[in-house]
């Protein structure tokens, strides 16, 4: 069964929209800020937060472009599709730094469309339709770290 492959471990069940909308602001920072994916979240139905490091706090404008952006790519109606890679292949496309000494030698890579992809044990949905609304709802920066909290509307 595919979900015993990957990282050795079953599919996490997260909240399956407010997940698929985190991997849409992970690219949306990475293109915007050119920093890398959160060191950091917690996803959850009602409120999400994502950590980021980043050498000076974003302006309000830059954080309502980010929040635009999301929500722009939301609306494209993207198809959210997997496929198994060989570690061997994912290591020259994706950071693997994060993953657990036990990863298996395949993995599953999430795609949103052609906006995003990255290897991922989480639950999301089919298509971007699904996710409806993002709203960044506040935000604080110290030593490096921005953290930004979200809801989906």
């Amino acid at each position: 069964m595919m979900e015993e492959v990957i990282l050795n471990q079953p599919k996490k069940s997260y909240f399956e929209p407010m997940h698929t909308a985190e991997h849409i602001l992970n690219q949306t920072m990475v293109r915007t800020f050119g920093c890398t994916r959160s060191v950091n979240a917690h996803i959850e139905k009602k409120k999400s937060k994502c950590d980021y490091a980043l050498p000076t706090c974003p302006t309000d404008e830059e954080l309502q472009t980010v929040e635009d952006k999301v929500n722009e790519i939301i609306e494209m109606n993207l198809d959210v599709t997997e496929e198994l890679m060989p570690s061997s292949q994912a290591q020259a496309e994706f950071d693997l730094t994060r993953l657990p000494d036990d990863a298996s030698d395949t993995l599953r890579i999430v795609r949103v469309g052609n906006y995003d992809a990255c290897p991922c044990i989480g639950m999301h949905v089919e298509n971007t339709a699904e996710i409806g609304r993002f709203k960044i709802i506040s935000h604080d920066y110290e030593e490096g770290r921005l953290r930004l909290r979200f809801k989906l509307i």
